[in-house]
């Protein structure tokens, strides 16, 4: 055991003190038929949470962690997954992520890295037999490795497009053997850092190539999990070819990979693409391809991918009100892609930081599902657009017509005049479900 000193973390509700207990997730509670735990399918990545040292650009490792002093690769290895397991079962979530190269070494060749894989799968699966805990997604770290200095699948040299193309195949075979609901693909260095060495033609042909060859051995060894793609604009290129859900919708569409792909939304992506969180979800919500989420934030005053653990209230609720309207995310989930801060470096602290995030997708998914059943904000949107219900604006929907007709339509009709689209007051009343929230549980 690693979290001797930590009890299960159990829900005490809104007037608890106690830091290491839930204050407003409670899995067992009912919402829409439904208890916490199915509607919100937390999960733990692996790479942050058991890999992240506390080094930055100016400062080295500095996390306490019980399996600090273990130096054998494959030793440590078969530890984490310990521990994980461990974490997962004191938090109560249900679901992990993890890359191949997060959870074992690498050898001297792929063979030997794959028998390393074979060795901590096996552990992997020893585990899963009670049920408890399960995988949401699996990838491959496709990015981490000098050999993938120009890229995987966009590579200018055809032998590290193999290599990766071999390290896939393996992913998904594991996939497959634990039993994960999805697969998930982040194009880590699919993209380019100036245009003047670049073949963009060919790059963007070859990793549509990769993907439909990903489609094709998956039909082939029965892998029925769900593609997905996650979007992000830059970090580690300085344009990355998936660069936000419209630029990668596109290119599916473009290659023919539609109907095999949804997407996985990350928070912080969505701030460096220039987006809000809601904007990525909704985008690929009315598009029928919100799959799955990564559950962070990032920071404003910082230009970079800060994986912070979500503790916004404000924008869990519309995150939670772009799921319910999608009907859910299952098979997804809300994978919790953070990572704790250098500051806090404590094993209470990797705690903490879980109760604070999951406490958070809580209340947001409870105030939005009052919005979603009170209605009042959709009705808002509906009267503004009901010109298209009927009349010439219904015509306009049903294709009834062109611009001669609308020509003819408007060419003597007086001034044109338009409502207010009430901006201020919808936020107000945003703001006045999560206010009336607090004061409700305030009172409990």
């Amino acid at each position: 055991m690693f979290f001797d000193d930590i009890k299960d973390i159990s829900y005490e509700g809104p007037s608890s003190k106690n830091p290491l207990a839930f204050k407003y997730y409670n899995p067992v509670e009912i919402i829409d038929e439904k208890p916490l735990s199915q509607h919100l399918r937390f999960s733990i990545a692996f790479w942050h949470t058991l890999n992240y040292n506390g080094a930055d650009p100016f400062g080295s490792n500095n996390m306490i962690r019980p399996w600090n002093d273990i130096d054998d690769p494959m030793t440590l290895a078969f530890k984490k997954i310990d521990a994980l397991f461990e974490l997962a079962e004191k938090l109560n979530i249900e679901y992990f992520c993890f890359h191949d190269r997060d959870i074992a070494p690498e050898g001297d060749t792929l063979r030997e890295t794959n028998k390393n894989l074979d060795k901590v799968v096996a552990h992997i699966k020893d585990h899963l037999k009670d049920g408890k805990v399960k995988v949401l997604w699996v990838t491959a770290n496709l990015f981490s490795n000098p050999r993938y200095v120009h890229g995987a699948a966009t590579s200018p040299n055809p032998y590290v497009f193999a290599y990766a193309a071999a390290q896939v195949k393996k992913a998904l075979e594991i996939a497959k053997e634990v039993g994960a609901s999805g697969y998930v693909f982040w194009g880590g260095r699919e993209g380019y850092e100036t245009l003047i060495n670049t073949d963009l033609a060919l790059e963007l042909d070859n990793l549509a190539r990769f993907l439909h060859m990903a489609v094709d051995y998956a039909k082939k060894i029965g892998f029925t999990g769900q593609f997905l793609v996650e979007p992000k604009p830059k970090e580690p290129t300085k344009h990355q070819y998936d660069f936000d859900v419209a630029n990668a919708l596109s290119f599916l569409n473009k290659y023919g990979l539609s109907d095999y792909f949804k997407f996985n939304i990350e928070a912080n992506h969505a701030t460096l693409a220039g987006h809000t969180f809601q904007h990525e979800l909704r985008y690929a919500r009315i598009n029928g391809k919100l799959g799955s989420i990564d559950a962070n934030e990032g920071d404003l005053l910082l230009g970079w991918d800060v994986d912070r653990f979500p503790t916004n209230i404000y924008d869990t609720t519309l995150a939670m009100y772009e799921v319910i309207k999608n009907g859910g995310l299952y098979p997804g989930g809300l994978n919790f892609d953070a990572k704790v801060r250098r500051g806090s470096f404590t094993p209470e602290d990797l705690f903490r930081a879980f109760i604070a995030g999951m406490d958070t997708f809580a209340v947001g998914l409870k105030i939005a599902h009052r919005i979603v059943e009170d209605g009042e904000l959709d009705e808002i949107i509906e009267e503004r657009y009901k010109g298209y219900k009927k009349g010439i604006g219904e015509k306009i929907v049903n294709g009834e017509i062109g611009f001669e007709e609308l020509e003819e339509y408007i060419i003597d009709k007086p001034q044109i005049v338009n409502t207010s689209g009430l901006q201020e007051y919808m936020e107000s009343l945003l703001n006045q479900y999560i206010l009336n929230f607090y004061l409700e549980n305030k009172e409990r």
